[in-house]
């Protein structure tokens, strides 16, 4: 009688998580090697978390200036981990949104989502949409009071970084497309995508030649991906690449104003810019602003850095300007 090979590891994702063959997913706590952020003293801000989905035992942390005048605009907040880790409550997102709402100013809402492998795409993107229409139940009568004291639902701007800016373009897809319904009385007046997490099969300039950044390498970008994509996947798929031979076409989807912000040294810079030309080349009002010098992620990995400073100062024009911001 021959006895079964225990389970081994087929994917090490090292200090964040193993795959192992029977499909067991072992993750380690310490997974979080981002340099802690200096906060510097900054406008007070509130906040508190809320279950958005009860079903799957999801929250957002939910932010607010403690002395707004009158209504302010709604950030929607995705943060990034590649798909496979991440929480609002790390410190470096956790900074980013207290930033965020202390000085646009606005109320920030910065959601999680199931995370790869457990839950493969679409998962997190199906989260993101349950996260949309949780926003358009708040817009609605009978909201919750902390909230509607303090936000104007009328203006709401869905932003992400990495991953989380690879979430933008979906919720913009499938609000555009009408897969998710209209947010009703909330509306979407505009998308910042910051360094989004894009791919493709074919490798570009910047990937081949850019060296490896200190929180991205290619042994990385294709090692998150085969662990986020449905199985037999490859990164042609629409999940990934959003001009891939079966991504949908988005000539006809409407897309409100979006910034979209590139790092100069991130290996993602020509994707991100393609992403932004192509999107131009369809008369979508978007505007890309790349920062020289940059390594992906900045602005979660410094948030109270120089560039994230101005990353906030050109929110905070597309916010409360008229939907474009000043180039760099």
């Amino acid at each position: 009688m021959s006895s079964s090979s225990p389970p081994h590891v087929v994917e090490d994702l090292p200090h964040v998580l193993q795959l192992l063959s029977d499909g067991t997913v072992v993750r380690f706590d310490d997974y979080n090697t981002l340099p802690p952020p200096a906060v510097p003293p900054a406008p007070p801000v509130q906040w508190k978390d809320v279950v958005y989905d009860a079903a799957h035992g999801l929250k957002l942390r939910a932010y607010r200036p403690p002395d707004a005048c009158g209504k302010l605009p709604v950030l929607v907040y995705f943060h990034g981990g590649g798909y496979v880790l991440g929480t609002f409550a790390l410190p470096n997102f956790h900074a980013c949104c207290l930033r965020l709402a202390g000085e646009l100013p606005a109320v920030v809402l910065s959601a999680d989502y199931r995370l790869a492998p457990e839950h493969r795409l679409p998962a997190a993107l199906d989260d993101a949409a349950a996260v949309m229409s949780w926003v358009r139940l708040q817009a609605a009568a009978g909201g919750d009071p902390w909230l509607a004291e303090s936000a104007d639902f009328g203006r709401v701007f869905v932003a992400g970084d990495s991953a989380g800016g690879n979430i933008v373009h979906h919720v913009a897809v499938r609000l555009g497309s009408g897969e998710l319904p209209g947010l009703g009385p909330a509306s979407v007046a505009g998308h910042v995508m910051l360094c989004p997490l894009f791919g493709g099969v074919e490798r570009t300039a910047s990937e081949a030649e850019l060296p490896p950044g200190p929180f991205l390498t290619l042994p990385f970008y294709d090692q998150i991906w085969r662990l986020a994509l449905p199985r037999g996947a490859t990164r042609d798929h629409p999940f990934v690449n959003p001009f891939g031979p079966e991504s949908p076409a988005l000539g006809g989807v409407a897309l409100p104003p979006t910034l979209v912000v590139a790092a100069g040294r991130d290996l993602l810079r020509d994707r991100v810019a393609d992403y932004a030309a192509r999107l131009r080349a369809m008369g979508k009002p978007v505007e890309l602003v790349v920062f020289e010098g940059q390594h992906h992620g900045f602005f979660v990995v410094e948030p109270f850095g120089e560039a994230a400073s101005e990353v906030v100062r050109l929110i905070r024009r597309f916010v409360y300007g008229d939907g474009s911001a000043d180039s760099k």
